[in-house]
């Protein structure tokens, strides 16, 4: 259960966050990383950091969305299972949970519309709990590494952006990336039988319609 370790590591940060909210042990190095970003905020950076935020929030549900009614056309069950439990775990649960227990104070003067509740970043957790989900249903796992790369630069963009707009803390952002990652892999487990059987019948599927058309041309399937 590899999920289990990072939600772990969250939720002692959380802890220790708690503790202090004001004045945890690394606020010093959350202070310094917040000077760093100070500033200019124009240009390309602006422009990077805003749609980042856009996606991170409500405009960025389209694609689980998507995803999710796509899965249900082709009668997918356990991969929209999987979809649903880990965005609403994830979210709903893990990430919530963890924003009322702590409830730390944001930066001052953020650039963009916040709620309450600094620790952990949602925006990061999303991207990171994005990246796991698409991968297991979408990337063919001989493709997997190169998408898990690619997904770590996605998430260390998110929260670089949610630090620059001085929505969060650095170590918010750390702590969301590691829990959304931690409840995707979670989750995936928690599916990872469901997930082999729906596979081995879209493979028979494939099969016998390949038999029936030898023309007909075999779609990959990311499971």
């Amino acid at each position: 259960m590899a999920g289990l370790l990072p939600l772990a590591a969250a939720a002692a940060t959380a802890l220790v966050v708690r503790s202090d909210i004001t004045d945890p042990p690394f606020q010093r190095l959350d202070d310094r990383w917040l000077d760093w970003m100070g500033g200019p905020h124009d240009g390309p950076y602006l422009a990077a950091a805003t749609v980042l935020n856009w996606f991170g929030g409500p405009v960025g549900a389209v694609l689980p969305l998507s995803l999710l009614f796509l899965l249900l056309f082709r009668r997918r069950w356990a991969s929209a299972g999987f979809l649903l439990a880990a965005y609403l775990g994830g979210n709903m649960f893990v990430i919530q949970g963890l924003k009322h227990l702590v409830d730390r104070p944001r930066p001052a003067d953020p650039l963009v519309r916040v709620d309450h509740g600094s620790f952990p970043s949602g925006h990061a957790a999303t991207a990171a709990l994005l990246v796991v989900v698409a991968g297991a249903l979408l990337v063919p796992a001989a493709r997997r590494r190169a998408w898990w790369y690619g997904g770590a630069v996605f998430t260390l963009a998110m929260m670089w952006s949610r630090t620059w707009l001085h929505a969060h803390w650095l170590t918010d952002t750390a702590a969301g990336a590691v829990a959304g990652a931690g409840a995707g892999l979670l989750t995936w487990w928690l599916f990872q039988l469901a997930l082999a059987r729906e596979s081995v019948r879209s493979h028979d599927r494939r099969g016998a319609a390949a038999g029936a058309d030898p023309g007909a041309a075999a779609v990959p399937d990311g499971g």
